[in-house]
């Protein structure tokens, strides 16, 4: 009698195909990204003052492409053009350049973000720095990889010891503002710049935390099984688990026992 497959088996062999098919939707992210990079291209200004340049808008269409042959029935949330299918149980959410100032200033600290939700939650999750060849990839029940091999965050229970990042100061509304200036004076150093690249710094052990305010799901859906296969926490400012309708203000920290404390500065 044959023996019948167990779901465990069944899952693990789907998670497989999603890694497999999230590096291949990176793969060609890339190869439509990296001619237009320090090089003359479109520039546009979209309704809320962020710049989106035809680079932005051949990777997603590169990744679209592939998606809709690929999984027809699995939904789309993308930067650029928008939802499709998007009531669907298992969405991907794309980012096809986060960063796009530093993309524009020929800085290779932006990425590529590629996530897979599932029910609303962030199941898998791709950085892509095109540029620099690094890739970090992770996905829940297993460990995050950066290039091939096993990421690891550091340990840094004292925030006193912990250095921490933001992409801008301006991208804080004016009481966000203050709720992380509160935070400054208690952590060894903060660094400015770098967008989604902070977040995998923070998977590989470089820095401790990151805080940022206001944003979208398409920012950081793909942070999440990142920092969170690497051993680390993502969390919005209430200390509640980061989720598809999550208000976008969060908080990333490669050792759980700053975010007491981090908490406790923000939302004194």
């Amino acid at each position: 009698m044959p023996r019948s497959k167990s779901p465990f088996s069944s899952s693990r062999k789907k998670l497989s195909a999603d890694l497999a098919l999230a590096s291949r939707l990176a793969d060609a992210a890339g190869a439509a990204i990296r001619p237009y990079f320090r090089s003359a291209f479109g520039l546009e200004m979209k309704a809320d003052a962020t710049p989106v340049t035809l680079a932005d808008r051949a990777a997603e269409a590169a990744i679209r492409a592939i998606l809709d042959v690929e999984r027809p029935d699995e939904g789309i949330i993308g930067e650029e053009y928008g939802s499709t299918r998007e009531g669907a149980s298992r969405v991907w959410v794309l980012d096809p350049i986060d960063g796009t100032r530093s993309f524009v200033g020929g800085r290779p600290i932006f990425g590529t973000l590629i996530a897979l939700i599932e029910d609303g939650v962030p199941i898998l999750g791709l950085i892509d720095q095109p540029i620099s060849g690094e890739r970090w990839i992770g996905a829940a029940g297993q460990g995050t990889l950066f290039n091939g091999a096993p990421a690891n965050t550091r340990k840094c229970a004292a925030l006193a010891h912990a250095v921490q990042a933001t992409t801008s100061p301006a991208a804080f509304s004016a009481d966000h503002l203050r709720a992380f200036e509160r935070l400054i004076p208690a952590t060894r150093d903060t660094l400015y710049g770098g967008d989604c690249y902070n977040y995998g710094l923070v998977a590989i052990g470089q820095i401790d935390i990151v805080v940022e305010s206001g944003l979208k799901v398409h920012d950081f859906a793909a942070l999440v099984p990142v920092v969170e296969g690497a051993g680390g926490i993502m969390r919005d400012w209430q200390g509640k688990p980061l989720t598809s309708t999550s208000e976008g203000h969060v908080i990333a920290c490669g050792d759980a026992e700053l975010l007491p404390h981090i908490l406790e500065r923000l939302n004194a």
